[in-house]
């Protein structure tokens, strides 16, 4: 089971992006974004699940150079 996560700004607090990741993200993954940039993750925070649902929200929190 894949997990769709969402990638945020740490400098902006806004999403950057949507990534589908294979398994649970480590706190030290390393990706390419959309734009090509390389980045490092800061930290993964997993959400609760919406009441009725078992999907918990996944964000990726990323600081990008630009």
């Amino acid at each position: 089971m894949s997990i769709i996560a969402t990638i945020m700004n740490t400098s902006t607090g806004q999403p950057i992006q949507k990534l589908k990741f294979e398994r649970m993200p480590k706190p030290w993954v390393t990706f390419h974004l959309t734009t090509g940039e390389q980045v490092t993750a800061d930290r993964v925070h997993v959400g609760k699940p919406a009441p009725g649902k078992f999907i918990a929200p996944v964000e990726v929190w990323v600081t990008p150079k630009d």
